[in-house]
């Protein structure tokens, strides 16, 4: 963390917490590792140092704790990102906490550390793994409470307010039961869909929360609410099918900032949520696939002459609305994830750049949970 430069200036404390409550205390004995092909497991009691390999593989790199049907459904989160969250979270010794999405324990453990025995409480929907973190912050000398349920859909468990919400799985729109469990002057900080995290500060008289976005992370999704479109050509492949482009023309684009640009990505992200954006290179250059997840898909395909030639079908021009947001975000004057906000009231949230008066985009409200 040292030489990554990624320990937070403004709070020291964090890199105190996360020595007097190491990691490895609250990882199991089995790890996932990706091999290329699928998740496979890794235990402790065959290959001890395979297993700390995994998970102290590096500072920005989680560690895939929980799989199921293939896919990771619960991790450690990188110590580069929980460090520079509880950092957003100006979290101070006696403040109440509520932590949402428990998951091992860690950061219930972490924030813990800061503020005091008995003032975090933390939610987990999975009960097995509520049980695992109880177990080990009880073994860590730590006082927090861990209760079963989904708390994107209810208030704090005992009821009140806190000082602080700590999430960490992935929401695309805020519930408004979280800021109405914050105080005034609180701070709510989460993960914002797939890409990036966000910390709001809910307003004096209570009816809105408002904050910018802190930095660049993934973090598992929601699993009580609709799973976001998965990524991958096969994804791709299946939303496009053996279907005939309806549309198709010409144009002059350099593709490779998709590649790496991670401010152009995010601006994408805001403009235009739904799309997920793959790309691969080829002796023509950059080429990209894009589609939302349903019947709408787009394909860049290089030609080798600084153009490309853009196929679309479905009911919605995909790539048309890619190709929009892009250009906006170039009128904008290319600005950085860290220029964006987020705005969250009662009825209605949205996305802005530069202030919160300045562009916005619409952040579409909760569905509602699973039965």
């Amino acid at each position: 963390m040292q030489r990554e430069g990624a320990w937070p200036a403004e709070a020291p404390w964090v890199r105190e917490a996360m020595a007097a409550v190491p990691r490895d205390q609250f990882a199991p004995d089995r790890l996932w590792r990706w091999d290329g092909r699928s998740y496979v497991p890794l235990d402790r009691a065959a290959d001890e140092q395979g297993w700390a390999d995994e998970l102290y593989g590096g500072v920005h790199d989680a560690a895939v704790t929980q799989v199921r049907a293939g896919r990771p459904s619960s991790s450690l989160s990188a110590p580069s990102v929980v460090a520079d969250m509880l950092d957003s979270l100006c979290l101070e010794p006696g403040h109440r906490v509520w932590d949402v999405g428990t998951g091992q324990g860690w950061t219930a453990a972490l924030a813990a550390w800061r503020t005091g025995p008995g003032l975090v409480v933390s939610s987990e929907v999975d009960d097995q793994l509520a049980a695992f973190a109880q177990s080990r912050l009880a073994a860590a000398g730590l006082q927090v409470a861990v209760v079963t349920g989904d708390a994107t859909a209810n208030g704090v468990p005992g009821g009140g307010q806190v000082d602080r919400i700590h999430a960490t799985y992935a929401v695309e729109a805020v519930p408004w039961a979280w800021v109405e469990a914050v105080r005034p002057g609180g701070r709510i900080v989460y993960p914002w869909g797939v890409l990036g995290h966000v910390a709001l500060t809910v307003a004096d008289d209570g009816t809105s929360a408002m904050g910018w976005v802190q930095g660049l992370a993934q973090f598992m999704a929601d699993r009580c609410r609709p799973a976001p479109a998965p990524a991958g050509h096969n994804a791709y492949t299946a939303v496009r099918g053996t279907a005939e482009p309806d549309s198709e023309r010409v144009l002059t684009l350099d593709l490779s900032p998709l590649e790496d640009d991670w401010d152009l990505r995010f601006a994408l992200r805001v403009a235009v949520p739904d799309a997920v954006l793959l790309t691969g290179r080829d002796e023509d250059g950059v080429n990209a696939w894009v589609h939302d997840g349903d019947r709408s898909w787009a394909a860049f395909i290089a030609r080798g002459d600084g153009t490309v030639v853009l196929y679309q079908g479905g009911p919605r021009r995909i790539g048309d609305d890619v190709t929009t947001a892009w250009s906006q975000w170039e009128q904008l004057g290319c600005p950085d994830r860290f220029d964006y906000g987020i705005t969250v009231t009662a009825d209605a949230q949205w996305a802005w750049q530069g202030s919160p008066d300045g562009p916005r985009w619409p952040i579409a409200q909760p569905l509602p949970a699973r039965s």
